[in-house]
């Protein structure tokens, strides 16, 4: 099957069936509560910047689609919607429009739309692996891009029996982009990453990580229910295996930011209380992509309405915490319950610092 006719299978089956985690991490996050914030909200500032632009707020939808011509209208929307709304946007995989030069526009047209927010490209680990660093350059320039991020979908393509095999070589080809002109950012897509990878990852020179852990969509999920489709049970059953495989967000978040990376949090994101306890672990960006996926086949606004959802309930969790501006957030105290308390205390994180550190006011 080609890439074009994979993506659009992908689309169909996030928009018809269950292809989350079970389990939701985020929850185990709970932020201490001020009853006496000592503010208004409209002392509140949720802008950052990010790659040199200015942002209402630290988010970002994350890469989705593109390349096949029934997702042209999504990306269209997505990207009217992020524009309007002033927050970074991501693409999906451009390896389709790199064998098929004809799809090209499902993702250029993202820049023409939106012109003045950060726009990341994406490539495969696999492909730069394969073509070198001069693919990250190719696949910025189709775009206009702002930053590339190189995905890192080892288990889905594990799943998929026309999946890559070969992930040896990874870290030599990302040192060999240090010299390019647009920023790189390493990307997992539901698996998170380890601090063991993330050091390796800051000694290659990467700066900025797209956690993308355990929470959201499972792409080992969203395999299995496409081997369901065509009958291959073998790669059902193990998609299934592997659907709840990986390292939850916030866990990720904190070993990676520990590492010296810049955090994006992904994976499990659903509302702006989310990104608020993202930040509080230590996280610069945030970002999501299924909650963004079928209002975006109904038009912009509809998009739109999605993110103004999120960015009241972060100015609310913002009020409540005493937060004046994210900088703040990210001191603030967030305690660690359950499941993700347990996983953090076994490597060595101590979730108390986290539950008692006093914000800067």
């Amino acid at each position: 099957m080609s890439t074009v006719s994979r993506k659009l299978d992908h689309i169909r089956i996030c928009l018809e069936q269950q292809v989350e985690s079970e389990w939701r991490p985020f929850d185990d996050l709970h932020m201490v509560h001020r009853a006496i914030p000592e503010l208004q909200m409209e002392d509140i500032d949720t802008r950052c910047r990010f790659l040199g632009k200015d942002l209402s707020m630290p988010f970002m939808i994350c890469a989705m689609t593109g390349g096949h011509p029934d997702s042209r209208n999504i990306n269209v929307n997505l990207a009217r919607a992020a524009e309007e709304a002033r927050i970074a946007l991501g693409v999906g995989s451009q390896r389709a429009a790199l064998e098929h030069p004809e799809v090209v526009d499902t993702f250029s047209l993202v820049r023409e739309i939106a012109p003045s927010i950060p726009v990341i490209g994406n490539i495969g680990g696999a492909e730069l692996v394969q073509e070198g660093p001069e693919v990250v350059e190719e696949v910025a320039g189709m775009i206009g891009a702002d930053a590339v991020a190189v995905h890192l979908n080892f288990l889905q393509e594990l799943v998929q029996p026309e999946g890559a095999r070969r992930a040896e070589g990874l870290i030599d080809a990302l040192h060999g982009c240090g010299s390019l002109h647009v920023p790189v950012i390493v990307k997992e897509t539901g698996a998170g990453i380890s601090r063991e990878d993330a050091r390796m990852l800051v000694s290659a020179g990467i700066s900025i990580a797209d956690v993308a852990g355990v929470g959201g969509t499972s792409w080992s999920g969203v395999e299995a229910r496409r081997a369901a489709q065509r009958g291959d049970l073998a790669s059902q059953q193990i998609g299934q295996a592997f659907w709840s495989w990986g390292i939850p967000t916030p866990l990720s978040i904190v070993e990676c930011a520990s590492a010296g990376l810049d955090v994006v949090a992904s994976g499990g994101v659903r509302s702006g209380l989310d990104v608020a306890r993202s930040l509080a672990l230590g996280s610069r960006m945030a970002g999501a992509a299924l909650p963004f996926l079928e209002p975006a086949t109904r038009g912009s606004q509809a998009v739109l309405e999605v993110i103004r959802s999120f960015e009241r309930a972060f100015r609310i969790a913002m009020f409540l915490t005493g937060c004046r501006n994210p900088e703040q957030l990210r001191s603030s105290p967030v305690l660690v319950l359950g499941r993700t308390r347990e996983m953090m205390e076994l490597r060595n994180i101590d979730t108390k610092y986290y539950a008692n550190r006093e914000m800067s006011r």
